[in-house]
């Protein structure tokens, strides 16, 4: 449907707005007959590849249980279980689990080597996060979105802390594809790569929405959704210190939300989350925090995607 079939997943770049409705829409569709007990059989016979160089909670958890759920095999490969990259390049090793997986999913580090997977493997290829982009996180937060506010078109949509980090690159794409108002707020210093920047800008353009990155805490006010990440990514540690320094004014707290004045609004996180720094426990754990429906709406939406693309 809508040249999915086959189609790799490794950014929201390569996704049209009708393309990203229909796995919204296949991805509820899917929801709704897992909540009434309804087991699928959409995947079945097919076996799916899951490469993990960094950690994850969420993004394995969902790929497996999307798996099981419609019939297919997940076969967990972590980073000491293959010589990806190592020992055996990534194109020889695209090419041998293309030969026995009908589907690959990769979370690890660089942008390149999903590429090459999706280049030489013949199969579709999933990014479950790189050090650039987290699509898969990105189609969770805008079902969120729809299931809370209703629609996505003309929303205020609010990204405070580290502004140039996978989370913000990938957010900028999806919401100005989407027709949503997207503002970065972020010191300069984290600011997105201005190309970047550009080509969402012209993706908003097409859709009639706008993007602004700005260091000014008050354009807050009148946010539909806020939302954050971590102020220091997988890899930079070392950085901790200098970054709580620099992000402690972009704190997602109570006088923070007060700014927004918008009693109907949400917060995200695409967790997990470090309470005290980038979100206090106080807003984190509110009425108006989604953060749990958001970690659950990945396996619909990753289910959704490998069932456009597989079945």
């Amino acid at each position: 449907m809508f040249g999915l079939k086959g189609k790799s997943l490794l950014t929201l770049h390569d996704f049209s707005k009708q393309q990203i409705t229909y796995l919204l829409d296949l991805a509820s569709e899917l929801k709704s007959k897992k909540m009434m007990g309804i087991k699928g059989n959409l995947l079945e016979g097919k076996n799916i590849a899951l490469i993990f160089e960094k950690p994850s909670t969420r993004t394995r958890c969902a790929f497996t249980v999307a798996c099981v759920d419609e019939g297919a095999h997940p076969e967990y490969l972590g980073k000491d279980d293959i010589q990806l990259g190592h020992k055996e390049s990534v194109e020889d090793t695209a090419r041998v689990l293309g030969r026995l997986f009908d589907g690959i999913e990769f979370r690890g580090f660089s942008q390149k080597v999903v590429e090459d997977l999706a280049k030489y493997s013949g199969v579709p290829v999933y990014n479950g996060l790189t050090d650039l982009y987290h699509p898969t996180q990105i189609l969770a937060d805008l079902l969120t979105m729809k299931e809370y506010l209703g629609s996505l078109e003309g929303k205020k949509f609010v990204y405070i802390g580290d502004g140039r980090n996978n989370m913000a690159n990938s957010l900028l794409i999806g919401c100005s594809k989407m027709g949503i108002d997207i503002y970065i707020i972020a010191p300069q210093t984290l600011w997105p790569d201005e190309n970047h920047v550009s080509v969402c800008e012209a993706y908003a353009k097409e859709t009639g929405s706008k993007v602004v990155i700005t260091e000014k805490v008050d354009e807050v006010l009148g946010a539909d959704v806020v939302y954050t990440d971590v102020w220091c990514s997988m890899g930079e540690e070392d950085k901790a210190k200098e970054r709580v320094d620099m992000l402690r004014p972009y704190q997602v707290n109570t006088e923070l939300i007060d700014k927004v004045n918008n009693p109907q609004m949400i917060f995200m996180h695409c967790l997990p989350a470090v309470k005290g720094n980038e979100v206090t426990e106080e807003v984190f754990e509110s009425k108006y925090s989604v953060v749990f429906d958001e970690a659950e709406n990945r396996m619909h939406t990753i289910k959704a995607v490998m069932v456009a693309t597989l079945s």
